[in-house]
């Protein structure tokens, strides 16, 4: 059937609905005081803490679901002052009365590891107030422009409600000096002047303060308030509000008495260490020459302390010993070649007492060394010091009679943008797996549901987060997150076959004449057909009206696409030009608040935040009939300023109501991190799963992205619950100049199209085959299989056919991961956490759901070869037959007509039996089940219609399948001497028994 675009009503985009108030507490839930617990799962509980006792029962932007969790069994007691909840997985302990969290106030405990889960940083008068250390809204901490003291700055102030919020407490009542260490260099507006930020106590006295003109961004000033403040802790925001001018960078700010100097470095406010956990260098008073830096690799945390010289000193306050004692205290570091010159063992002093640090092999590889240091009862500081003639190491962390490590498992960016793969992996940004089982969920800045800030509380703390302590059990952590925050979108079936896309100036003519028939002629199949920005009139970058000369009728060309069994999305660039037709009625919609934006000539941009900004913005996609929209948000300057939502996330969720699910980057914003967008925000990666395929943006056609590819889908999938990633497959910046097969008109001069070398074609295709989205892209460049030579032709052709069979197969697995969490591309550390050569080798090898073990081969050559570990079990090959045993290591080559896949006994792979065009036209009847000899398993197989379950067992493969009328099922058997054979059960109505002995 044909179906024609529609537009959700605006009323149901925009409607907005009240958060319900507070009702009785909640089942599973202990209260202590101002403090609350909520016990959600073995390894989850809630941890929420209200200074005014107004505990909140509404879900937030992040988490949707606190209600749907089967009831925990738990125990609870109250023991020499502490608050102790024991689940079956985790033993949570919180020191009755004793104030808002903290690291000495709240601990968890879960598979052997101890840990402080809350780290409350509050500033006394006087003290050295980190902005990095405070809570932010809209922006990242930077690192780049030297001078700041801590790890870094917080950058920008750029867009409608940036701020950041610190928690100071005033010693006496009094006139006081809030005093702000700033930089205010050339802005991204092209102005050098003073500017304004807002500054706010305890959510009231607003007051625009003035920040003048510095030399440039390395060179830091000061700034000050004079308030009125009553004893004790208060609130202190510095945000941009409507009225200010922004673009400035804060580093630090402090609480002071009159006359009182801004404090140094070693005045920094703390939160504690506290005994038997093991906490961040980065966190600790530094005083002398080090730094702190992120630079190199593996280092836990948001950083380390980098090259201690001499007269460094780093100081901790470890608080709770239990007795005074000697007590093992571990280094974490890195000992390369140093600023000296020499590679050597290093000498550090702890509290005094000598310590060799052996060298390392480089400044990314990290090692542990242990010492017995005397420590008091109670709380004392720990220092490491320099001697004088220096000691030339990198400080990770210190463990106070703990030796476990806080390493991130995978990590997350907004975007691949200019990724090169010329200098090493990609930077992360941790998410929920750590290898010491245990993470952090700070919802306090998330707003409702709805987008609606929470309340403010003036004075009086409040903290919402959740305790997640799942040990090893990674994927009850992945379960327990999509249960909190929504599980991954269920993108249709069809998404889940062959996308075509290329930035190049295409017609409607183009695609129907000869685009779609060469596909159909070469054999190859096509389900989505992606129309990349030229197509827009007027100006075909943020243009708002498809160009009737190169798409003379719109709907036409849709039901066109439809009829030929394909979906289609346009790409919007989300900005608008002042001269552009549709500008005016946008403008009044907008009720005339649209800005002029920066880096563009005469260009308009969106804040979405904006209830009217918004319905203009969507009004703009009413004349441009599609299936769903592709937002290209890489370069415009158009944002949300509503507060406790990450723009991306809200925005997305607005294009998933028009087109079903949103496709776009995200867990971030344009703003806080410019095009590369690597940065991540306060309020989190957490909604974007609900909604969105997320576009990893441009990176460049290079064998080190394509390798990157492998280890960051995973890495990304299993730190933010995200299932659906679209990589462009062959790279989107060409990077060899090799001509193509086809010209284009370039501002009146005719260019060609680039190309990829053939051994680079052929592997990159391989791999997308086995990505949770095969979308072919490019800069103006060939990414068609006919495209290339005979052979990288061949492969093409032969592994996106395979990809088009495997559409039942994924789709499976994406319903999968929408219900339990865990996504469909996985490294095998989530079936096999127990093996160290699983986390070893997630960056060359991954798993396609449990069964399936893809290692590409990512070095050029007409012949490649990987090293693979296979994971406990017996593996064989899918192209050779040839088995492998678990718990081996193999090199496994391969020419361009083979990869490195494999299939765990016991597993199942399902796969349509033919070839076809697309999946929409051609119905799924007929499959191919491919199994081990003699092994026992089961797969149920997910359709929209039904499931089929199929079973293995003792040499006999059982078929029970529902709402299908007629289906003919093939049984191919991977013995164990290499070869296969075939078992055929036609017209297989609703049972089959198939004895494949």
């Amino acid at each position: 059937m044909r179906k024609r675009a529609t537009v959700a009503p605006l009323l149901a985009l925009l409607g907005l609905v009240l958060p319900t108030p507070a009702a009785a507490q909640p089942t599973n839930t202990v209260v202590s005081g101002q403090a609350r617990f909520q016990v959600l799962s073995p390894t989850l509980v809630r941890s929420e803490y209200a200074g005014d006792r107004r505990f909140e029962n509404a879900p937030t932007y992040n988490v949707v679901n606190r209600t749907g969790f089967p009831r925990t069994p738990y125990r609870t007691r109250v023991e020499d002052g502490w608050l102790i909840i024991t689940t079956s997985a985790l033993t949570l302990r919180y020191r009755v009365d004793s104030g808002p969290f903290r690291a000495d106030n709240l601990e968890l405990t879960t598979n052997g590891t101890t840990a402080s889960p809350w780290r409350r940083v509050v500033c006394a008068t006087g003290q050295l107030c980190e902005a990095e250390d405070q809570q932010r809204e809209g922006m990242l901490v930077a690192r780049e422009h030297p001078g700041h003291t801590g790890a870094g700055f917080v950058a920008g102030f750029s867009y409608a409600n940036n701020g950041i919020t610190a928690t100071v407490r005033a010693a006496a009542p009094g006139k006081h000096r809030i005093a702000v260490k700033y930089a205010n260099g050339r802005g991204g507006d092209g102005r050098h002047e003073n500017r304004t930020l807002s500054l706010s106590v305890d959510g009231r006295f607003s007051r625009q303060i003035t920040l003048p003109a510095t030399a440039d961004w390395r060179d830091w000033k000061p700034a000050e308030a004079e308030v009125d403040l009553p004893a004790g802790e208060h609130r202190v925001s510095l945000t941009k509000n409507l009225t200010d001018s922004g673009n400035v960078n804060v580093d630090s700010l402090a609480l002071l008495g009159l006359g009182q100097p801004y404090p140094a470095t070693p005045d920094r406010a703390l939160d504690d260490c506290r005994f038997g956990t093991t906490c961040e260098a980065e966190n600790g008073a530094l005083t002398g020459a080090a730094a702190i830096a992120d630079e190199h690799a593996g280092h836990t945390g948001t950083g380390f302390v980098a090259e201690l010289v001499g007269g460094t000193k780093l100081s901790q306050r470890v608080s709770g010993v239990p007795a005074a004692g000697t007590y093992t205290v571990n280094l974490r570091y890195a000992n390369g070649v140093g600023g000296d010159g020499k590679h050597e063992p290093r000498t550090v002093l702890l509290n005094g007492q000598a310590i060799t640090l052996p060298t390392t092999a480089n400044w990314a590889t990290w090692a542990t060394t242990a010492a017995r240091i005397p420590l008091p009862a109670g709380t004392s500081d720990l220092a490491v010091t320099c001697p004088d003639t220096g000691c030339h190491v990198n400080l990770d962390t210190i463990g106070v009679n703990a030796t476990q490590q806080h390493l991130a498992l995978g990590g997350y960016r907004r975007s691949l943008d200019g990724y090169t793969g010329n200098s090493g992996a990609p930077q992360l940004y941790p998410g929920l797996l750590y290898r010491d089982g245990w993470y952090l969920l700070d919802d306090t800045g998330s707003a409702y549901a709805n987008g609606t800030p929470r309340p403010d509380r003036g004075a009086q703390p409040y903290q919402d987060g959740y305790v997640f302590g799942y040990g090893q059990d990674h994927k009850a952590a992945l379960g327990d997150l999509a249960r909190l925050t929504g599980g991954p979108k269920l993108l249709p079936r069809w998404a889940f076959g062959v996308w075509y896309s290329e930035y190049i100036d295409r017609t409607a003519a183009d695609y129907r004449d000869r685009i779609l028939p060469a596909f159909r002629q070469h054999g190859v199949p096509l389900d989505v057909l992606v129309v990349d920005t030229d197509f827009k009139a007027h100006n075909t970058w943020n243009g708002w009206r498809v160009d009737t000369n190169k798409f003379p009728d719109p709907q036409g060309f849709l039901d066109w696409v439809h009829g030929e069994g394909l979906h289609s999305t346009l790409n919007i660039h989300p900005s608008i030009q002042g001269n552009d037709p549709d500008f005016p009625q946008a403008q009044a919609t907008a009720k005339g608040k649209l800005a002029k934006g920066q880096g563009c000539t005469d260009c308009y941009v969106f804040d979405w935040g904006d209830p009217d900004q918004l319905r203009a913005y969507i009004e703009l996609h009413q004349k441009m009939p599609t299936d769903f929209w592709w937002l290209d948000w890489c370069c415009d300057g158009s944002g949300s300023s509503l507060r406790g939502v990450t723009p991306d996330s809200w925005i997305n969720e607005q294009y998933a109501k028009l087109g079903g699910f949103a496709f776009s980057r995200g867990f971030g914003s344009l703003q806080a991190g410019g095009y590369s967008g690597s940065g991540p925000l306060p309020t989190g990666p957490w909604a974007e799963k609900r909604t969105t395929l997320h576009f990893t943006g441009d990176t460049s056609s290079t064998w080190g992205a394509l390798k990157a590819t492998i280890g960051y889908t995973s890495a990304e999938g299993v730190s933010t619950g995200m299932s659906a990633i679209s990589h462009d497959i062959g790279g989107h910046n060409d990077t060899t100049g090799l001509r193509g097969s086809e010209t284009y008109l370039d501002n009146g001069q005719l260019r060609y199209t680039t190309k990829l070398p053939d051994d680079l074609y052929a592997r990159w295709v391989q791999l997308g085959a086995f990505q949770p989205i095969t979308r072919l892209h490019s800069n103006h460049g060939d990414r068609l299989p006919w495209q290339y030579g005979p052979a990288a032709q061949a492969s093409a052709t032969k592994f996106l056919n395979l990809r088009e069979r495997l559409v039942p197969y994924l789709y499976t697995l994406a319903e999968q991961a929408s219900r339990t969490g865990v996504p469909m591309v996985r490294p095998a550390f989530i079936d096999h956490p127990g093996s160290p050569e699983a986390y070893s080798t997630v960056d060359t090898q991954f798993l396609l759901g449990p069964d399936v073990l893809v290692a590409p081969i990512t070095t050029p050559g007409d012949t490649g070869e990987t090293r693979v570990w296979f994971p406990p079990g017996q593996w064989t090959d899918y192209f050779t037959g040839r088995v492998y045993q678990g718990n081996t290591w193999a090199t496994v080559s391969a020419g361009w007509d083979t990869m490195p896949v494999f299939l765990r006994a016991g597993g199942m792979l399902v796969e349509r039996t033919n070839n076809v065009t697309n999946d929409v036209q051609n119905p799924t009847d007929a499959l191919t089940v491919h199994v081990t000899a003699g092994a026992t398993g089961e797969f149920t197989l997910y359709e929209d219609k039904g499931r089929t379950r199929i079973t293995q067992h003792k040499g006999v493969i059982t078929v029970q399948q529902s709402k299908v009328s007629k289906r003919d099922w093939t049984v191919v058997v991977h013995n164990a001497d290499g070869l296969s054979r075939v078992v055929r059960a036609p017209g297989v109505r609703q049972l089959a028994v198939i004895d494949i002995r």
